[in-house]
């Protein structure tokens, strides 16, 4: 597979917005990521993936670009979302606090580094309270300097768990006060996390809360870099797992004594619990309370699929991939 000298120096943001169930607009706001004002293409960027959650009304929006072309694309996309997403007329099943309400941007090799990602994070969230007035942002992960918070951390911090976050209580990194109208964006680096979801067939929320409690990072047992939430979702429960990658040596064990998949950031090694991993432990841990799992969806790609899906789409000029992709061949 030939790949053109722009895709090098890849990243990628997993774009969250606060809005499914108006298909047209999560499009419009992939596209605005694609295209300037006149309507000509950005180089180097390409949309992979749009993943819609009609019961959550939210969405996720896989952006990748040229180091040097994410800031521009990733903002262009957050100013029409908060154009066309009012937050006092959401209602969705999944914890939310903002029209964008988060904004990841994570390396896709060794020639991106971590300074870099930073870099770009904290300009996006500068640029986007700076487009739109009223908006505002708080830091996670490598773009919160020097603390360097986790997601998880800050999202507790400013009340994202809540029901009904007091956006009055709330003291933002960069902007005013939180409005409703555009609520409150979470912009950080780091590396890559994906999304895992796994679906059991029970409506009882408190025994997914159990399953999610043994299987997160915090608890004994549990596995590393794996957030959870166990929410309602259509019909069933769902265990919602943000799967980060963590620092160290490919040899978790997955039940078999497999390695997990891991890649290289400034010359660290990450590594991350793979799907099949999480799945066979949620099922392990329903099975025990007469509980069957029914699905398992991933979000988006793994970093490795990422990126080499990413390096297609720009070696063959694709720009809105997700169109396209169930037709192309590697």
């Amino acid at each position: 597979m030939a790949v053109s000298s722009r895709a090098g120096r890849l990243v990628a943001c997993l774009l969250n917005v606060s809005e499914a169930r108006r298909t047209d607009v999560v499009e419009t706001v992939a596209t605005a990521a694609l295209y300037n004002a006149e309507g000509g293409r950005r180089e180097g960027t390409t949309v992979l993936n749009i993943f819609n959650d009609q019961d959550y009304n939210r969405s996720v929006i896989t952006i990748v670009a040229t180091i040097d072309s994410i800031k521009d694309a990733v903002l262009a996309a957050c100013e029409r979302a908060c154009g066309l997403i009012d937050m006092r007329a959401h209602c969705g099943g999944h914890p939310c606090m903002g029209a964008v309400d988060l904004v990841p941007i994570y390396p896709l090799g060794e020639d991106v580094g971590v300074e870099d990602c930073a870099t770009e994070a904290r300009a996006v969230a500068e640029g986007l309270t700076e487009r739109v007035p009223g908006t505002s942002a708080f830091l996670f992960g490598w773009a919160d300097s020097p603390r360097q918070r986790g997601l998880a951390q800050r999202r507790k911090e400013m009340g994202w768990f809540k029901k009904t976050p007091d956006m009055q209580s709330i003291r933002p990194d960069i902007g005013p006060q939180p409005r409703q109208r555009f609520g409150l964006t979470g912009v950080g680096a780091g590396p890559y996390v994906m999304n895992c979801n796994v679906t059991i067939d029970t409506q009882d929320v408190a025994v997914g809360r159990s399953i999610a409690a043994a299987i997160r990072e915090s608890a004994p047992g549990g596995l590393p870099g794996v957030q959870v939430l166990a929410l309602p979702h259509e019909g069933a429960v769902e265990i919602a797992c943000n799967v980060e990658s963590v620092k160290g040596s490919p040899t978790g064990d997955t039940g078999a004594g497999d390695p997990w998949p891991c890649f290289s950031v400034g010359g660290q090694l990450y590594r991350h619990a793979p799907a099949s991993l999480i799945a066979a432990r949620v099922a392990q841990l329903a099975g025990g309370q007469g509980v069957a799992t029914t699905g398992t969806a991933l979000v988006g790609f793994t970093p490795r699929e990422c990126r080499g899906l990413a390096e297609l789409a720009l070696s063959r000029g694709i720009a809105e991939f997700w169109k396209e992709q169930r037709g192309v061949r590697m």
